[in-house]
């Protein structure tokens, strides 16, 4: 699933005026060392569990007075489970291009050796969110949960399973739930019809299924993109600004 070939040109070429620096520092109780704009690789130190591994996009102009967006975004799958710096990939490949505009801070962790959907993920994720929330100024009616191929599929897992942990879901390449039952969040889902990895059908058929159950769940169907064409899907994904925009209202 959706390997960092997401195109090296893209990242090189990629520039957003409050992308100001990536430097990596341990983080620990200290707000002293916390960044305030810009673009961070960090690490969230906790006792007697592996430490978390991060990147973190700051607004340029972010302050404690004006509550802000927040944006979890759960990369792809890595070849041999190795993570470092996956996080960083995709906020650069994708996220950043496509949602600079929302104002929102991005964060997006590196796993915790495998699946999002596995236990320790699920604790880890929930430990960043927590850091995050309790350290800036985060409008916690704004708080959505995104993701590409693997990370799609932790959208999914995650909005079905922490619903009141955030307001909206926007999978990308993403392998849906089984089932839509009891799913009541806002999904703005995206996908390819020539993705070769993860079947469009599914998604299609769980949009559906929402749509007839009364939940604002939208699909955005694309054509001519297969699945480790990460950058490509940016355009889609930046339709979600308005889109967000409209549930927040």
């Amino acid at each position: 699933m959706g390997l960092k070939l997401a195109c090296a040109c893209t990242i090189a070429s990629f520039a957003v005026p409050f992308l100001l620096t990536i430097r990596a520092a341990a983080q620990g109780g200290d707000d002293a060392l916390l960044p305030t704009s810009g673009f961070h690789s960090l690490s969230l130190l906790r006792p007697d569990q592996p430490e978390i591994h991060y990147s973190i996009l700051i607004p340029r102009g972010d302050s404690p007075s004006k509550p802000v967006p927040l944006v979890l975004a759960l990369h792809f799958a890595v070849p041999e489970g190795n993570a470092a710096g996956a996080g960083r990939d995709l906020i650069q490949i994708l996220v950043a291009p496509a949602l600079v505009e929302l104002g929102a801070i991005i964060v997006a962790p590196d796993s915790v050796r495998g699946d999002w959907s596995s236990p320790e993920n699920e604790t880890a994720v929930n430990a960043l969110l927590d850091m995050v929330e309790s350290r800036y100024a985060i409008d916690q009616k704004k708080v959505v949960v995104t993701g590409y191929s693997m990370g799609g599929a932790g959208a999914w897992h995650f909005g079905e399973k922490f619903p009141t942990r955030f307001s909206a879901v926007v999978p990308v390449a993403g392998r849906p739930p089984a089932s839509s039952s009891g799913w009541h969040l806002p999904v703005l889902a995206i996908h390819s019809r020539e993705d070769q990895v993860v079947p469009f059908n599914p998604t299609e058929a769980r949009i559906t299924e929402l749509q007839k159950s009364g939940v604002n769940a939208k699909l955005i169907a694309l054509t001519g993109i297969t699945h480790f064409e990460t950058s490509r899907f940016t355009d889609a994904l930046r339709q979600a600004i308005p889109w967000l925009r409209e549930v927040w209202k």
